[in-house]
């Protein structure tokens, strides 16, 4: 950059200076000036010169814009010239310019943006879109178009919507190509999408440089090219192609928005130009339909009629814009002037020791009034060609969007926008603003597309380079289980299972893939499968198959295939046969399941007698009778032959449950004496991994598994423990040797090995639950698009049954066959049961207590009757012996009793009633024999 200053002021202005003295315009100005740098001879620059022109006519004409005050503009032809553009805006420096509309180019705004800064003149770009452009460091630079960061957005999402996960770049090596194509690199990265190989060109480059660029694309593997250039270069690109049949089936290539410039500006393309461009995706910067814009391009062929020796041109988006460019300003400098500004202008007192030099450096001056100006043009809001107009805090238009443009023969369609707001969808974005934000995948809509070599289908994307490379595939040399992979002594070929399923995946492909397997492993020992899975994230390897677990240490350095066969890990270990015995009917349940059995029909036939015994004849009788009776009734509920009925509600309730209970010990017990009558067990001391991990014992595993870390780290055992074994052998010796002979007491390997290992030798076996789940899987680079293919030809292989008959070819094996026989499994345990114990516990005691509340209520009702008469007040152990004596007794005749004595109470009233009457007749007639004769005595006298 400092040469490049050194240079500006080299070639810097070569005439008269204003001689240092400030400029002062203290009202509102006849006119402003305004300058212009562009490329007339561009596709971009004819468009704007007309586009700017008209907007300048168009403001100076309407008195309400600035109040009478003119737009004097001074345009400059950059000519395609960087170096031009900068002696340009030097020269705009001499001339009280307030504001400059340009420069075309991004290269040029880097340069100028400088200047501006120092001088405080605004730089207004319609068409410098490089995202690197930064407020922060250009706080002068104001972009008046969509930066190239959502360009290279939408492209990024366009990319992921189609389920392609690498593109190749190939851009215009200046500022304008590098930073758009790193900011796209940005917006993959975020989609987990990447750009597999950037391919740069000269900025002035030829047919031949072209072709140099395109061979080495197309030695890539990528078919996904997307083409970052200008308007005047681009068809040169897509020419190229054609002619190394680059725009056939299978490639797909997004042009930024040069081509749609390109398509707008020149409506009359030939059929052979346009035929190139056959099914490239394009952008085109979105303006919504308007009653402004309709004028405007009404007025176009009018305002462009003459401009151009080749007759009329389209109006392109960038026209649009840069007409809405001067407006913008119009609008901010009437601003300023309505806030008290001033068009001033004073020397750069850094240059003042330059002063009176040949340069005449002296003549450049700081627009005094620059920062108001500026922060008017930011705060400018209003409606234009282009649809709204503001700026975002990082001086971006609001709402940023993108109409997605596929080409088809010798025009184009529409196929869906991209907007900031919601991205890819069918319906315009101005729709979308009115509804909340929706990001989701399942939201993101295009319409169909038309791709190079006239097919609707989706490229795959990706295809094998046609460098004659072929894929180094590494395979596991194994010296144990060669069924499943080894390599053919004395030759390159590998046989065995993951051979044939990786064999018969490939041919499903509907491409050619040229791989050779490379062995991994020195072929002493089994090698380690995480370490040749690694070994593909340095680049040794392009992709691994073999028995590669898919775990997840694993699954976060490589993309792993749809697993092929089910593998988790077990335990294996000696079992020995279990012989029959005098007392195997006790077997099925443990020592304590037959305690509990036995008290709970005890309490159970106890609650029932309790229930029972007031109202039932079943129940009653002499103790010795009733002891045999509680216990004949329990017991004969194991068969469901009892003889005595149940008459209380609380008794039927408690024995319901009960016979439920005893039907589910008696089925189990049944089953479980039937398969060990019937079957020969096996029995081992080894329980499953938890008699493992709380022993001490030693533990074998196969050398460069997996399961080794597996016991390590996520079940806590030491390592010491383990010990690595190498084949079918070793573990054989080791398990029959066991933990106290130098052996180990068990081994812990993958259920496909063990499978393998078991088919000849009955005198192990599986012990427990397979405690992982897992599978193996071929193992490729991350986001290989092979591997996804690969997924879809395992899949298949799956469904036709042919996985099924691999599988039988090299794994099934029958010298052992061990049917009539089972691993001994655990007694019936307590709780197995506990549930159906619990339940009819509690529904007893809930029965008893019930019916000794009613006991309790009734005897409170006869206690009266029961204590014998004038013994007063009974002493505690009295009431509870009368109590007991109360519920001993029959019910019918504790009812009998009470109403003979309620009888015999109401025949004593009737007695004291008859006696009370006599009494006082007979007292009455003394009463009046007495008055008779005092009567007869006064008489008398």
């Amino acid at each position: 950059m400092n040469m490049l200053w050194l240079l500006v002021l080299i070639v810097f202005y070569h005439g008269t200076s204003s001689n240092g003295v400030v400029t002062n315009v203290s009202k509102r100005p006849d006119v402003v000036n305004v300058g212009a740098i562009l490329s007339r001879g561009s596709i971009i620059g004819k468009v704007a010169k007309v586009a700017i022109e008209a907007a300048v006519e168009d403001v100076n004409s309407d008195p309400g814009v600035l109040s009478g005050t003119k737009i004097n503009l001074t345009m400059q032809d950059s000519n395609f010239s960087g170096f031009l553009g900068i002696v340009e805006a030097l020269q705009f420096m001499e001339k009280d310019t307030v504001a400059i509309i340009g420069p075309q180019l991004s290269v040029t705004a880097h340069v100028i943006s400088h200047i501006a800064n120092e001088l405080q003149v605004p730089l207004l770009s319609y068409s410098a879109t490089d995202p690197t452009l930064s407020p922060l460091q250009f706080p002068f630079f104001v972009r008046t178009a969509q930066s190239d960061l959502f360009q290279m957005a939408a492209i990024a999402e366009i990319v992921d919507y189609y389920g392609w996960k690498e593109v190749i770049a190939v851009y215009v090596d200046d500022d304008h190509g590098r930073n758009g194509i790193a900011a796209l690199g940005d917006k993959l990265a975020e989609r987990r999408c990447k750009i597999s190989f950037k391919a740069p060109m000269p900025v002035e480059v030829n047919r031949d440089q072209i072709t140099d660029v395109l061979v080495k694309v197309a030695l890539s593997e990528s078919r996904i090219i997307v083409l970052h250039t200008y308007a005047g270069s681009g068809p040169d690109v897509i020419k190229v192609a054609e002619s190394l049949g680059m725009m056939g089936a299978g490639y797909v290539w997004i042009a930024t928005n040069w081509l749609s410039t390109n398509l707008d500006t020149n409506p009359q393309l030939t059929s052979d130009a346009t035929e190139n461009f056959e099914g490239v995706i394009t952008l085109r910067m979105y303006t919504p339909d308007s009653e402004l814009k309709r004028k405007f391009v009404s007025r176009w062929s009018n305002l462009s009629s003459g401009k151009s020796i080749n007759g009329t041109f389209g109006l392109s988006t960038y026209g649009l814009y840069a007409y809405d460019t001067v407006w913008l300003l119009a609008h901010a400098i009437d601003a300023f002037f309505n806030q008290g500004g001033i068009i001033s202008f004073s020397n750069d007192s850094r240059l003042t020791e330059f002063k009176g030099g040949s340069m005449n450096l002296d003549a450049m001056s700081i627009f005094n009034g620059g920062n108001l100006l500026l922060k008017n043009i930011l705060q400018v809001n209003m409606t234009g060609v282009t649809g709204s107009i503001s700026f975002t805090s990082d001086r971006n238009f609001i709402h940023p969007a993108f109409e997605v443009i596929n080409v088809i023969g010798v025009g184009y369609r529409r196929i869906g926008y991209w907007s900031n707001y919601s991205g890819l969808s069918v319906l315009p974005p101005e729709i979308l603003y009115t509804k909340p934000p929706n990001r989701s995948s399942a939201n993101q809509q295009l319409n169909s597309a038309i791709w190079p070599g006239h097919t609707t289908d989706r490229p795959r994307g990706w295809a094998f380079p046609n460098n004659g490379r072929q894929l180094r595939i590494g395979v596991p040399k194994r010296v144990s289980y060669l069924e499943i992979v080894s390599q053919v002594e004395g030759t390159d070929i590998f046989k065995g299972y993951c051979i044939d399923v990786f064999t018969a995946a490939v041919n499903l492909l509907p491409y050619a893939v040229p791989y050779k397997l490379v062995p991994f492993g020195d072929g002493r020992n089994n090698p380690s499968d995480t370490e040749l899975v690694r070994l593909i994230t340095t680049g040794v390897y392009d992709a691994a198959i073999g028995d590669i677990a898919i775990i997840t240490n694993r699954t976060r350095m490589v993309d792993f295939t749809q697993p092929y066969i089910e593998s988790g890990l077990v335990v294996v270990a000696p079992v020995r046969k279990s012989n029959s015995s005098a007392w195997a009917f006790l077997r099925p349940f443990t020592p304590t399941l037959w305690c509990v059995t036995a008290i709970f029909f005890l309490i159970v036939g106890l609650a029932v007698w309790i229930l029972e015994h007031r109202i039932n004849d079943d129940f009653r009788g002499p103790p010795k009778k009733q002891v045999v009776t509680v216990l004949w009734f329990s017991l004969s509920t194991l068969f469901f032959s009892h003889k005595q009925n149940t008459i209380s509600t609380l008794g039927r309730l408690v024995l319901i449950i009960w016979l439920f209970v005893v039907l589910i010990i008696n089925s189990s017990y049944t089953a479980s004496l039937t398969s060990i009558l019937t079957v020969q067990q096996l029995s081992s001391p080894i329980k499953g991994i938890e008699t493992l991990i709380s022993s001490n014992d030693p533990i074998g595993h196969q050398q460069g598994s997996f399961a080794r870390n597996y016991l390590v780290e996520e079940l806590g055992i030491r390592e010491s423990r383990l010990i690595p074994l190498n084949s079918p052998e070793e573990y054989a010796r080791a398990l029959k040797d066991g933990p106290h002979g130098g052996g180990v007491a068990a081994v812990v390997d993958e259920r496909a090995y063990v499978d393998l290992f078991l088919s000849t030798r009955c005198e192990f076996s599986i012990i427990g639950q397979q405690f992982t789940k897992a599978g193996w899987g071929f193992a490729f680079p991350r986001d290989s698009p092979l591997a996804v293919d690969m997924s879809t030809a395992i899949l298949r292989l799956s469904e036709n049954g042919d996985l099924q008959r691999m599988h039988d070819k090299w794994l099934t094996r029958s010298a052992c066959t061990p049917q009539g026989t089972k691993l001994e499994v655990d007694r019936f345990q307590l709780k197995s049961f506990w549930g159906l114990f619990v339940t009819c516990g509690f529904a007893c005691l809930l029965a008893l207590c019930i019916y000794f509340i009613l006991m309790l209520r009734q005897f409170s009702r006869h206690s009266e009757e029961l204590e014998p008469s004038g013994s007063g007040r009974s002493s505690a152990s009295g009431r509870v012996q009368t109590f007991l004596t109360f519920i001993d007794e029959k019910e019918e005749d504790v009812k009998s009793r009470s109403k003979r004595r309620q009888m015999e109470k109401a025949s004593i009233r009737s007695t004291g009633e008859d006696e009370s009457t006599h009494s006082y007749s007979s007292k009455r007639r003394h009463m009046e024999a007495n008055s008779t004769k005092s009567l007869d005595v006064s008489n008398e006298v």
